[in-house]
């Protein structure tokens, strides 16, 4: 190598160490402040919001919580991304490359990529809509496109959910169409009460009212149950019943337990009060030409 060469690189290397290379320590030192900011500012964020939900029930706020940690480390994420991708074609066009031709690369391979990777895409964004908006939480009772069970776990691509028999049902959330919460901050169960027509309905919710009274004061019930028991009255008249709906408002997922109880002590005191509940009665034809079949076992007592 020539002396002459080696004075050119040389001073090729001084004006490169006087011209960009103070910009490029100031582009990694940015880099990285930026990086601290976006960090100190999103644990602020999650602190911040954290501090809303310890006010909720510790197994509310504990789902809130985990909810908040996944959706700020996700923005993190993306956020860190985004950050080092900048600071990647602001380095490289430092160094005389020619950012042009790969961000045209980039663009079609994203594209390519986009295309074959549509609809895992597409369950990302559901799944992360489904967490920021709280539609549904680890715990909850849900129906799903149809389906209903206790929600195990959402992911960014998944929500598992297991129904009453056992069975896990895993939905793809870009797949997702519908979602109905049954346990989202109170519960209720509903009751279509069915009496006989001879029956005076007054004396019915009277008896419904006093049932749900010492339900409520139950030490077992009493925490379990939000609001007295609503009577809305006679709801329509039925083949052979009376329909009288009424509703109780519960915690989350204590409705089921609540309404049995309350089913229960309801028929003992219709026991009590000698209030009939219809039910259905069958009569057995052995033919067309044939009068229905009769039985009189009581008369064929006597007679025996």
């Amino acid at each position: 190598m020539s002396k002459e060469l080696i004075v050119n690189l040389l001073e090729k290397l001084k004006a490169w160490a006087i011209e960009d290379l103070p910009s490029i320590l100031i582009l990694i030192i940015a880099t990285w402040i930026v990086l601290k900011a976006v960090s100190v500012i999103l644990k602020k964020l999650k602190k911040s919001l954290n501090k809303r939900i310890q006010k909720k029930e510790d197994t509310e706020s504990e789902e809130s919580g985990k909810r908040i940690d996944t959706l700020v480390n996700i923005l993190k994420s993306v956020l860190r991304v985004v950050i080092w991708g900048i600071f990647i074609m602001i380095l490289l066009k430092k160094f005389g490359v020619d950012i042009g031709p790969i961000l045209a690369g980039a663009g079609i391979i994203g594209l390519a990529v986009g295309f074959g990777a549509q609809e895992l895409v597409r369950d990302f964004i559901s799944g992360f809509f489904i967490l920021l908006e709280n539609q549904i939480r680890v715990g909850d009772v849900a129906i799903i496109n149809g389906t209903g069970g206790l929600v195990e776990k959402i992911e960014l691509r998944t929500t598992t959910l297991r129904d009453f028999s056992g069975t896990t049902h895993i939905f793809q959330n870009g797949k997702i169409n519908t979602i109905s919460n049954m346990t989202k901050e109170w519960s209720a169960v509903v009751f279509d009460i069915g009496v006989a027509y001879k029956e005076d309905t007054d004396q019915v919710t009277e008896i419904m009212k006093q049932v749900g009274n010492e339900l409520a004061k139950d030490p077992d019930f009493k925490d379990l149950i939000i609001n007295p028991l609503e009577i809305f009255g006679v709801d329509k008249f039925a083949d052979s019943a009376v329909i009288i709906k009424a509703r109780l408002k519960t915690k989350p997922l204590q409705q089921w337990g609540v309404g049995r109880e309350y089913r229960r002590r309801l028929k003992k005191a219709f026991d009590k009060n000698d209030i009939e509940i219809p039910f259905p009665h069958t009569t057995v034809y052995w033919g067309e030409k044939i009068n229905p079949l009769k039985l009189d076992i009581e008369n064929q007592l006597k007679g025996n």
